[in-house]
């Protein structure tokens, strides 16, 4: 969690023509393998899987391929196969080796440069399977092609033998097994059935009629944990998946799939009773979180088509304020999925797309589907004008709320907030600050923590659940304009009026640090879905971690461990022997300071749970179901988890 020291340029050697290395093969994806697959963490680990489903679903867009099955195996080790052509092992002229090779060890190659074979896919840099080589301990493919079977083995990304035949067979496709390397993957090599499951449900929904099967193999002595996704409507489906633990305002999700301009396009859209606005953006099955044109384009159709409706029917003639943008989409749940054949992407990580053609084709389709279902439904077209309506008296209302937010301010000598005690530094980039459940544990908190870089800023019980709550309600909570206050965050940028501007943020540390019971895994949940819902730009910048502090203390004599769960418990216990007394902590509060900085706040000592958003579609629908008013949708979900109910704040809001 801590910055390393950086060395010091006076001793380095000269720079030089020597200093200058050239790497050969795929050295240079092992020596920085975080520009390739983000990071060598959980994200990472699990990125390696989907690059190589990727080019299955490549197969499948190009209309080759109608299965796809991922296994996770009991050492840890992934298997994809498909239905499709299988990677060519013909000789490849140029490079003197069979194409399998090629595909598999050289970066920039692949069939996704040649338009005869892929006119649409997702990654046309030729980089995916051949890192996977790359980052893996052992690979091996397994290509049927035309009646016979071959294959090759890899080691760190480099050849064994020259690809050979292994026999005949009816088979068709390809089949990649791959072990993640752990001198790359230090810190966890363990795959989440659940984070494959959420990213291939999700495939399943951009691509209808596709069959994609998760295997477990590590379950023993159970019957084999699997799951198939197979969608008939797409995203017709995906919408009804999103939206179930929300109540719809129109009968039917609003949808159209078609070509314009050369662009093939879905949409489907459906109004709901929350207040929040959830559009969600995929281009080539990969989801554009910063949009683009594609949203651009939506946006401009929604809002031109219902303008023009809303105006024609004379329901908005008394309002005596403009209607916005914001307005039409406020209860909103969209998804764009456009297929583009030469998509430009701002910046390496392909999830902002440039291509200014798609926004012309994605404005037309949606007025015209727009225009279509307004006509056929007239009540449902009521119905969402008089959404649109309320959405706009609240916007005014929630102005005068943000501005009361905006107005107290460090920087305009409003102050801070009373309860938060700050830190002397002044640098944001070493200052963390804690949110702390009640001011008990605030006031251990104060005493135990360094006042040079941590600050405390307590919170008086559960904050709002910003997911039952109207926006001006949000922003007129004491406990919510303190966190606004405190944080230095301000709402609007010069691109966006509603982004979280980040400008004066005097924290880059922001951790939650709650009791490590039910209650507060509760509050621990109700801040997240605060931050997702409204300041998501921390999360997205990494800002935003869980303090863990121990459930136990096990003492005997002089000599006193901590655990964190109850395994750690009983091992501590055996190791101490008999007459060991066992304190369990209930809350923060029961500790004294100095034993709430050694567990939960020392820097040297301390785990924190950094929060990211690894699906945000599915984030989107875990914060919506436990937090929503749908009451069927949570109780499953908490029966299904029964059996993990301690751990309930880490899968359902740690890792969302």
């Amino acid at each position: 969690m801590h910055k390393k020291q950086m060395k010091d340029k006076s001793s380095s050697p000269s720079y030089s023509a020597d200093s200058i290395q050239a790497l050969e093969g795929m050295e240079h994806v092992r020596k920085r393998p975080s520009m390739y697959i983000g990071d060598v963490g959980t994200r990472g680990l699990h990125h390696l899987v989907y690059e190589v489903v990727d080019n299955s679903i490549d197969e499948a867009l190009a209309g080759h391929c109608s299965k796809i099955i991922v296994t996770i195996n009991e050492d840890n080790s992934i298997s994809a196969k498909d239905d499709g052509r299988g990677i060519p092992i013909g000789m490849h002229k140029k490079e003197g080796v069979s194409a399998l090779e090629v595909v598999m060890t050289k970066i920039g190659a692949g069939g996704k440069f040649d338009k005869d074979s892929y006119k649409v896919s997702g990654g046309l840099h030729g980089v995916g399977v051949s890192c996977v080589n790359a980052l893996s301990k052992h690979l091996k493919a397994t290509v049927f092609r035309n009646g016979e079977e071959w294959e090759q083995e890899y080691e760190r990304g480099k050849a064994l033998y020259p690809v050979r035949k292994v026999g005949n067979s009816s088979d068709q496709g390809t089949l990649i097994k791959f072990t993640p390397d752990p001198t790359i993957f230090t810190s966890i090599l363990e795959y989440s059935y659940d984070t494959l499951a959420n990213r291939l449900r999700e495939l399943s929904f951009l691509n209808k009629g596709l069959v994609i099967t998760l295997n477990d193999d590590r379950v023993k002595g159970e019957k084999i944990k699997s799951d198939t996704f197979h969608s008939k409507d797409g995203l017709r489906e995906f919408i009804h998946f999103l939206d179930e633990s929300r109540e719809s305002l129109i009968k039917d999700v609003i949808s159209m799939e078609g070509e314009k301009n050369g662009i093939p396009l879905e949409v489907a859209m459906i109004y709901n009773n929350s207040y929040s606005e959830n559009l969600h953006s995929y281009v080539n099955n990969i989801n554009t979180h910063e949009g683009g044109t594609h949203l651009a384009g939506f946006r401009r159709g929604l809002t031109s088509t219902l303008k023009k409706f809303s105006d024609n029917s004379g329901l908005t003639d008394k309002l005596k304020f403009d209607i916005s943008g914001d307005d039409f989409r406020e209860g909103l749940t969209a998804i764009i999925s456009v297929k583009v054949s030469e998509p430009q992407f701002e910046g390496q990580t392909k999830t902002k797309l440039g291509n200014r053609d798609v926004t012309s084709a994605v404005s037309q389709t949606v007025s015209e589907m727009l225009e279509n279902y307004l006509e056929e439904h007239p009540n449902d077209a009521k119905i969402i004008v008089q959404k649109v309506i309320l959405a706009a008296q609240a916007r005014h209302a929630a102005r005068k709320a943000r501005e009361m937010v905006q107005r107290k301010t460090v920087m305009s000598g409003g102050g801070l907030p009373g309860k938060l005690s700050d830190c002397s530094e002044q640098n944001p980039e070493l200052c963390e600050v804690f949110l702390v459940e009640g001011d008990s544990a605030g006031g251990t908190a104060k005493q135990g923590r360094d006042r040079n870089f941590q600050a405390i800023l307590p919170l008086r019980g559960k904050i709002l659940n910003v997911e039952k709550a109207k926006q001006h309600k949000v922003f007129e909570n004491e406990e919510i304009r303190n966190i606004y206050t405190a944080l230095g965050v301000t709402i609007g940028t010069e691109e966006d009026s509603k982004a979280l501007n980040l400008e004066k943020l005097r924290y880059h540390k922001i951790v939650i640090m709650c009791d490590a019971d039910v209650d507060g895994s509760h509050i621990a949940t109700l801040i997240l879905t605060f931050l997702f819902r409204y300041m998501r730009e921390l999360i997205e910048a990494g800002y935003v971690y869980i303090a863990t502090p121990p459930l136990y203390l096990v003492k005997k004599g002089a000599k006193k461990e901590y655990a964190w769960n109850d395994d750690q418990r009983d091992r501590i216990l055996n190791k101490l022997g008999s007459g060991s007394n066992v304190q369990r902590y209930k809350g923060l509060g029961e500790m004294n300071a100095e034993q709430l900085w050694d567990t939960t706040m020392n820097p040297e000592q301390r785990t924190l749970r950094q929060v990211n958003i690894d699906n945000g579609s599915e984030a989107d629908r875990i914060f919506s179901m436990l937090m929503g008013d749908e009451v069927p949708p949570r109780r499953e979900f908490i029966e299904r988890n029964a059996i993990y109910a301690c751990l309930l704040y880490t899968s359902a809001a740690a890792d969302e």
